[in-house]
């Protein structure tokens, strides 16, 4: 008997190590002339990125054993009881648009941004499971996205803000690619693209505080408190990040994954005020609170950002967390309206004009 069970360990162990290591899911390493100019950055120390203040997730034996009882117990509506209805957009509205910026959502924290005759994806996760294989996670709540892939235009620039399979998704990349004139990156996630079949030189990478021009537009590499890692033994290799995008009359900051810190209000000072603020409200806990800010934060970083409208993202596509999937929208609300800040929820698929302020339709209460 114990022996079968040294030799399924043993076939289970092959099975998991050749499934990370043939999987072009889990993309690319930097290479060793990348890590070379990695060591100027002060964001990297001893091989791997790090947080300002060394800020890590505090995952000790009680944290994950506590962790491990969360996850088993009873979870209640933590997915929705029925599919969302998303607004479906018309692919030749996209194309032919070159009027006043908007942002269109597709859940969780996706956006395409239409700016000064520009197409812009931000954070481009289309699949439906957030994971390397369909068995390791949880389906998207919607069965449909306001547009598919295929019938999107060409795209000017893909902004990524970290590695992680719920925002840097290799089928999405691998039907965009073709479509995509440049892609913009913290440092080291470019050599995931490079695996997946991208050029070199449609690859920018940005450190934290950098600054890069797309034709008119500005786009600014920003701090956040999170971490990275696509593997068993690659995390920290590459940078995670927060954007600022600028027109000349425009303002947007996107906050990718990042627990509250310091920064927000540093960001805020340097590059602020902005007309909307897209900043993570989802998949949080106590536990991994340094990485994951709770909803009341969220609020609270808009402030200090200086937004004159915030929009909670990272929510309503998948169930990453044992929170119900609707309180992340629950909270900030009660907590933005306590601040006094300004606060949309547009339904998945429907367009966000920056210059007018739609109404909140509750959506996901029905």
């Amino acid at each position: 008997m114990l022996a079968g069970i040294g030799i399924t360990l043993i076939v289970i162990g092959i099975g998991i190590t050749l499934f990370v290591n043939l999987s072009p899911e889990f993309g690319g390493s930097p290479s060793k002339e990348q890590k070379e100019k990695f060591a100027a950055s002060s964001n990297y120390k001893k091989g791997t990125f790090i947080n300002l203040g060394d800020v890590k997730m505090n995952m000790n034996f009680s944290n994950f054993t506590k962790m491990l009882k969360l996850y088993f117990s009873p979870q209640p509506n933590t997915i929705p009881k029925k599919d969302i209805t998303v607004q479906k957009i018309d692919s030749v509205a996209i194309v032919d648009y070159k009027e006043q910026t908007r942002l269109v959502w597709f859940g969780h924290s996706t956006f395409l941004l239409q700016m000064n005759t520009k197409n812009i994806l931000i954070d481009p996760m289309f699949g439906k499971v957030p994971a390397p294989h369909p068995l390791l996670g949880n389906n998207r709540f919607s069965k449909e996205l306001p547009i598919e892939i295929e019938k999107l235009p060409k795209i000017d620039a893909v902004i990524l803000s970290h590695d992680h399979y719920d925002h840097l998704d290799y089928g999405s990349i691998q039907k965009l690619k073709g479509k995509v004139s440049h892609f913009y990156t913290p440092l080291g996630v470019g050599a995931h693209l490079q695996a997946w079949g991208i050029p070199k030189e449609n690859i920018t990478e940005l450190d934290w505080w950098q600054e890069n021009t797309l034709d008119d537009l500005k786009l600014v590499c920003t701090p956040a408190q999170h971490f990275s890692g696509r593997g068993l033994n690659d995390r920290g290799t590459t940078l995670w990040s927060s954007w600022v995008i600028q027109s000349s009359t425009e303002n947007i900051f996107f906050s990718g994954d990042s627990g509250y810190g310091p920064h927000f209000k540093e960001i805020g000072t340097k590059y602020g005020p902005f007309d909307i603020g897209l900043l993570e409200c989802g998949q949080y806990n106590k536990l991994w609170s340094e990485i994951h800010m709770m909803p009341e934060e969220t609020a609270q970083a808009g402030i200090d950002i200086k937004a004159k409208t915030i929009m909670p993202i990272h929510w309503g596509a998948f169930k990453l967390a044992m929170h119900s999937w609707t309180d992340p929208v629950e909270r900030i609300l009660n907590k933005a309206n306590e601040l006094k800040i300004n606060t949309i929820v547009p339904q998945i698929g429907e367009p966000i004009y920056l210059k007018e302020n739609p109404k909140n339709s509750l959506w996901w209460k029905n």
